[in-house]
């Protein structure tokens, strides 16, 4: 069920919905880490000139024009009647989280997932190499709307090389939740073995 219908659902049953804050998290560089290992393969495999280009088009790129689209889309939303009925019972936005923002690959820049996604509504979350490689050179401006005929060209390029991006999110979902419930899983445990502990048997 998606928000906005939760939402729709305690209006109608009279609940106040002004206090509900989320977010919709990106989790960027792993999404190029994935493509870019793709192209990698595909690019040893390929022959002609304009195929290998075209692959390179695409490394590195991928993440913030998938981000660069979803905040159209996100655009779309707020505009729609129906978000502006909830807006007027007091709902706040679904702001845009990008997450997972340290670059991978040293030879893309280090605040590339900072410096072009900046904009209303959106969240960053950095971690402290991050943090400081900003505070040393970011070039923070408005850019989430930047070059957004690029970023829709840039998906048909995907297409045209048979990568799928629904498949590679699928993929990063299983390996995110996986990720999560893991370490979830080994701080039960722990609590688990100190309660015994504590407690006499």
């Amino acid at each position: 069920m998606g928000l906005y219908t939760r939402l729709g659902k305690k209006v109608a049953a009279g609940k106040d919905i002004s206090k509900i804050a989320s977010v919709a998290s990106f989790f960027l560089s792993r999404i190029d880490s994935n493509i870019d290992s793709k192209v990698d393969k595909m690019l040893a495999a390929a022959t002609d000139e304009e195929s290998k280009a075209k692959l390179l088009s695409i490394k590195g790129k991928v993440a913030i024009a998938n981000a660069k689209i979803a905040y159209q889309e996100y655009k779309k939303i707020i505009q729609s009647d129906r978000w502006k009925a909830l807006s007027a019972k007091g709902a706040q936005v679904q702001r845009l989280l990008w997450a997972s923002t340290s670059t991978k690959n040293p030879e893309y820049s280090d605040v590339m997932y900072v410096d072009e996604l900046v904009g209303p509504d959106t969240v960053n979350t950095l971690p402290p190499s991050t943090i400081v490689a900003c505070t040393d050179h970011c070039d923070v401006d408005n850019r989430v709307e930047n070059d957004i005929d690029t970023a829709y060209k840039l998906m048909e390029t995907l297409k045209e090389e048979n990568i799928n991006l629904d498949e590679v999110m699928a993929e990063l979902l299983e390996e995110g939740i996986d990720k999560f419930v893991k370490p979830f899983d080994t701080l039960m445990k722990s609590l688990e073995d100190k309660v015994k502990q504590l407690v006499p048997a």
